[in-house]
């Protein structure tokens, strides 16, 4: 999927991503733009699915997901055909990211859980119950240094 953005886009971007409650008037006194122009320009990036959707970064450990932990999955299905056991996976709630991969492993899953005992019982009542996951290995994080979801916007 090859999308062309110009100088303006990015800017927008950069801004957006920056703030995402950002008002149309402030957007538009940054790029000097009139607020119509811009308004048009962002409708045209949503519906050009570049930006996806507006989100709240919730401190976790403020509604007590204290422990991040990385699980790699291997399925027992054949590369091409993980589909199921990857919308399986998505399903989970406390699962915040699925990752097809490379190599040894079909999936690496984040995991976000109050503690160990509720990331075992995740383990044992939502994983386990999963057909064709053949094995796990589980990571648990003790800091995190840097976690972002912002993307590098480049300069045109």
């Amino acid at each position: 999927m090859d999308i062309s953005l110009d100088h303006t886009d990015l800017q927008i971007l950069e801004l957006m991503q920056t703030n995402a409650r950002i008002s149309n008037a402030d957007l538009a006194r940054e790029l000097e733009m009139a607020p119509s122009a811009v308004l048009e320009r962002v409708k045209k990036l949503e519906q050009k699915k570049v930006i996806r959707r507006y989100t709240t970064s919730i401190n976790p450990a403020a509604i007590q997901q204290k422990l991040l932990a990385f699980i790699f999955i291997r399925s027992s299905e054949g590369f091409s055909c993980c589909t199921n056991t990857a919308q399986l996976l998505a399903q989970i709630p406390e699962i915040q990211e699925v990752h097809h991969i490379a190599g040894e492993d079909c999936f690496l899953v984040k995991v976000r859980t109050a503690d160990a005992a509720s990331l075992m019982d995740l383990m044992r009542n939502s994983l386990q119950k999963i057909p064709n996951i053949a094995s796990t290995k589980t990571t648990i994080v003790l800091e995190t240094v840097k976690e972002q979801q912002e993307l590098v916007i480049p300069k045109k």
